[in-house]
This record gives C-alpha cells, sequence and structure tokens, in this order.
C-alpha cells in the first residue's frame, strides 16, 4: 500500500470506530481485529501502520470527532507529512478543502475535567493517557526475581507489592512456560493494591461481588491459600466462564463462580448475609482510569452514562454492605478518577449508614482522598503511582 492508501484506510477504520462508539457497539480493538481480518490484501507493515495512524488519533481527541476524514484532519493542521498525503491519488484521501471541518479540541473531553478528584492536577493529565507498561504478579512457590530477571533482563519490581512486577508494554509471555504453568498473571500494579487492602491473610470467608473474569479473585485466592472459601460473583455469564481456565492454571481450589440474575441479585445473594469477613466490589464505573489502555472509552463516556453508573454503584454497595459480617471489611474500588465515583460515592455511604467506618489502608503507594477535611479512601494515579487510575477506600461494619 502506498502511504496516502495507508491514511485513507485510517480513515475508513476511525469511521467504524466512531459509529460504534456512538451506538455502543463492539470496541476499537474488536472493530479493528474485524477490519484487518476482512482485507487480508494488507501487509503487516500496512496494517501496523494504519493502527498506529488510527490509535494516534484516538489518544488526540477527548471528544468524538464527527468523521475519521475530520480527525485526521485536524492532525494535520500541525503534521505537514501527514497533510501531503491527502493527495487525490489512487486509494488516498481527496485533496484538502480550506473550507471543510476538521476535528479540534484537547485530550481530555471538558466535561470530565471538573469531575476529576482535586488530586488530579492540570500535571497530570498528559500521562492519564501515556502508554501503559506490561503489569504482571508472579507466583513466589513457581517463580522467584532472579528467574524473572534472567529470562526477561529489563523486568523492574514493584518496592511495595511484593509480587509486582513490570515489563515493556508490548512484551509477549503468554507463550511462556512460566505462563503455562501457572506462575504469571498480567494484573495493573494498582489491581494488586486493591487486592492488598484487602487485608485477606487470615479470613475465612470473602466475597469478590463484581468478579468479572476473575483477575482480583485469584490474586484473592493465591494470599488466602486453600484454607478459606472465595465466592466469585457477576451478572455476566461470558465474563465469569472466563475464570474458569485461569483457575485451572494457578491451580486455584478454594474459588465457587456463582451467576447472579440482574436486578435479582439478593435471591442467589440473600444466604451469606452478614457472614463474609471481606467483600470486595470492584464496581462498574465509568473507566477514566485506564484511558491509557483504552483511549476510546471518553468517546463512549456521557453525563447520562456516567448518571446511570453512579446509581449501580450504589445499589451494589447496598447489597455488599449486607454481606459482610460485623467486624468485617468492605473495600470498594472503582477504576475511575472522577469524584463522584469515589470520594463522593464513599463519603455518601458512609453518611447514610450508621456503624461503619474508613480503616487506613495504610499503603506506600496513592494518595488519601478527603471530603470536609476526613480521608474517605485512597486514590492511584498514572502519574503520581504509575499504575491506572483508581480510587480505593477499606470500610469497617461495626
Amino acid at each position: 500500500m502506498t502511504p496516502s492508501a495507508r491514511v485513507q484506510a485510517s480513515i475508513d477504520l476511525l469511521d467504524e470506530i466512531i459509529t460504534a462508539a456512538r451506538e455502543n457497539g463492539p470496541s476499537a480493538d474488536k472493530v479493528a481485529a474485524s477490519y484487518f481480518k476482512t482485507r487480508r490484501y494488507m501487509g503487516s507493515k500496512d496494517r501496523r501502520a494504519v493502527r498506529e495512524l488510527t490509535y494516534r488519533a484516538i489518544r488526540q481527541y477527548g471528544d468524538i470527532p464527527a468523521t475519521g476524514r475530520a480527525a485526521l484532519l485536524g492532525m494535520a493542521q500541525v503534521d505537514a507529512e501527514l497533510t501531503a498525503l491527502f493527495d487525490g491519488s489512487g486509494y488516498g484521501p481527496a485533496k484538502i478543502d480550506e473550507n471543510e471541518p476538521h476535528a479540534s479540541g484537547g485530550a481530555i473531553p471538558e466535561w470530565i475535567k471538573n469531575r476529576l478528584s482535586p488530586l488530579i492536577t492540570d500535571d497530570e493529565l498528559n500521562s492519564l493517557l501515556d502508554r501503559a507498561a506490561l503489569d504482571i504478579r508472579f507466583d513466589p512457590s513457581k517463580t522467584n526475581r532472579s528467574i524473572l530477571t534472567d529470562v526477561w533482563p529489563d523486568i523492574t519490581f514493584s518496592d511495595h507489592l511484593p509480587n509486582a512486577a513490570r515489563l515493556p508494554g508490548g512484551t509477549q509471555i503468554e507463550q511462556h512456560p512460566l505462563w503455562k504453568t501457572g506462575a504469571l498473571e498480567i494484573q495493573d500494579w494498582g489491581s494488586q493494591a486493591i487486592v492488598a487492602a484487602c487485608k485477606a491473610e487470615n479470613a475465612q470467608f470473602a466475597i469478590d461481588l463484581c468478579a468479572g473474569a476473575g483477575g482480583k479473585t485469584l490474586a484473592l485466592a493465591f494470599v488466602m491459600q486453600d484454607k478459606a472459601r472465595i465466592i466469585a460473583s457477576d451478572t455476566n455469564r461470558a465474563r465469569l466462564s472466563r475464570m474458569e481456565p485461569r483457575k485451572a492454571r494457578a491451580g486455584a481450589r478454594n474459588i465457587e463462580t456463582l451467576l447472579l440474575n440482574p436486578g435479582r441479585e439478593w435471591e442467589a445473594l440473600g444466604e451469606f448475609e452478614e457472614q463474609a469477613d471481606v467483600v470486595l466490589v470492584d464496581a462498574p464505573c465509568s473507566g477514566t482510569g485506564t484511558w491509557r489502555r483504552n483511549p476510546e472509552t471518553r468517546w463512549r463516556l456521557t453525563p447520562e452514562r456516567l448518571e446511570k453508573v453512579v446509581g449501580e454503584q450504589k445499589y451494589i454497595l447496598e447489597m455488599a454492605a449486607k454481606l459482610v459480617r460485623p467486624g468485617g471489611a468492605l473495600v470498594y474500588a472503582v477504576c475511575s478518577l472522577l469524584h463522584e465515583e469515589g470520594a463522593r460515592q464513599i463519603a455518601d455511604f458512609l453518611s447514610d449508614h450508621a456503624g461503619w467506618h474508613i480503616e487506613d489502608i495504610d499503603m506506600a503507594i496513592g494518595r488519601t482522598e478527603t471530603i470536609g477535611g476526613h480521608p474517605v479512601g485512597t486514590l492511584l494515579s498514572p502519574f503520581h503511582d504509575g499504575t491506572d487510575g483508581f480510587f480505593m477506600a477499606r470500610l469497617i461494619k461495626s
């Protein structure tokens, strides 16, 4: 393909991604995979170039562009080489009309900025879209730092999380024997910090209420070993089913999965009322803390969708609170940097529920979030902590 043809292909792919975002369709990665699958004439270098230009455009704009062409025209305003490729050649994009519209604006949607945690200053904004490294959690009964360093000399280790390591983004690990034997799991250091906040070493019964594919459930299972019971529940059958092969690979024998009926979750959960030592709520959220991994999700988030997800979080917190035994812990987490999903959500919960109090997570990473001078949780961010963005709080039931 010519360079101009690659630009037109990127425009076409962006059009499909924009449509999917507007209609809440497949993710950008899935749209791209389908796009390339049906165009087998594109060589590997062509696919790589088209993908890189497409994702460069996605990262460029916080607000959804009108079209793929408008997105690249906006980039062409400051990129003479890209401008020259709008040459009207065969398979390339039409020449630029000086009066045609182009996308503009910054990388952070304007309506989001005043909803971010006060701890996220202007200095932090660019880091929200930095490319993420590959974080892993390793099982020290199956491997160690010396072995990992021999395999990947550029690996680094966390000073605060004992089994956390980091590799450059794009490192291939899933064909390595260490992966196949369950010695490694891909898991952001922020997610590992949330599991550490559960302090589940001596717990006999834990519930991961929004378990998804089970990344945090597996980490809990490692901490609790085989002596304790863990229930991993979710309303999404497809996500929950992905846990089974992961359980087998990790050798985790103390996890039970529980599929919940949306809107009728308590029918399955009621028998566990006030029984759990720890309940983890990794709640559905805006995903603003994972923009560096999924920049296209900015185009899907609207004030209406945010309001809906905040309501879902409140609903899930109510259920979680009923599952915790007296003296037990509820750990609430969201991969969000928005105040109303984190600090405000927990402040409202404490206001509405007597007999609960915040317990200090006592961790060397993160910053304390406060409301009215009172601590309500911990915030992790890409700029400050090198993790995805997370809010987490540990609450104790009297």
